[in-house]
């Protein structure tokens, strides 16, 4: 391995070692332990160091093909302790910022979704619910209105034509009643007959069915 190659490898560690130094306060930032199950923790934990063990490998392997060294975990603790010495304070007040800005801009996002979105749809759906409403309560008191007139209408229109049929019926001949009450008699026989022949049919449906 050339001389340019482990000045490369050096310096890519060290800047490994402060990366990984940050991801793990990042992460520490998120997981929020205390509030976290055991096993929870113990996973996330695992998952963790597998990942941050792979990108350092992932570079190493493209500065130097994936030749290890002792001097490489000399460099990556460096890395670790210059953050840890020079960029800690700074990296957690930037992640600080980045999270509270990232938070203000998404309740900003939802108050305006809600103004100008959200409300407006409910508001004209309750709008329609409630101009609905409104004509079906006219729709209906306009029926029982009409009915109403067309039933005293009726009652006058009937209470002559009562009166008037049973005079007719009065000044009929006597063998003419007689005929038409045989007439009436037989009809309403037939009709009656009809609806038992009707009751007896579905009365063996349902039993079939059954």
């Amino acid at each position: 391995m050339t001389l340019s190659t482990q000045f490369l490898t050096m310096l890519s560690m060290i800047g490994m070692g402060s990366l990984f130094g940050a991801m793990f306060d990042t992460y520490q930032r998120f997981l929020n332990r205390p509030k976290q199950k055991a096993w929870i923790v113990f996973i996330n934990d695992i998952l963790f160091w597998v990942i941050q063990a792979l990108i350092i490998f992932y570079t190493l392997f493209m500065v130097n093909s994936g030749e290890l060294r002792f001097y490489i975990f000399i460099a990556l603790l460096c890395g670790f302790a210059a953050y840890q010495a020079l960029l800690k304070g700074i990296y957690l007040r930037i992640l600080e910022a980045g999270i509270h800005t990232i938070i203000s801009i998404y309740k900003f996002i939802t108050k305006m979704v809600q103004l100008l979105i959200y409300k407006p749809i409910v508001g004209l759906i309750q709008l329609l619910l409630m101009i609905i409403l409104t004509l079906g309560r006219g729709l209906i008191t306009l029926v029982k209105f009409v009915y109403k007139v067309l039933l005293f209408i009726l009652k006058i229109i009937m209470f002559p034509l009562h009166k008037f049929i049973l005079l007719f019926w009065k000044l009929l001949p006597k063998s003419l009643k007689k005929t038409v009450e045989k007439l009436y008699n037989k009809t309403a026989g037939f009709f009656k007959g009809l609806r038992n022949y009707i009751n007896k049919w579905l009365d063996k449906w349902k039993r079939k069915k059954e």
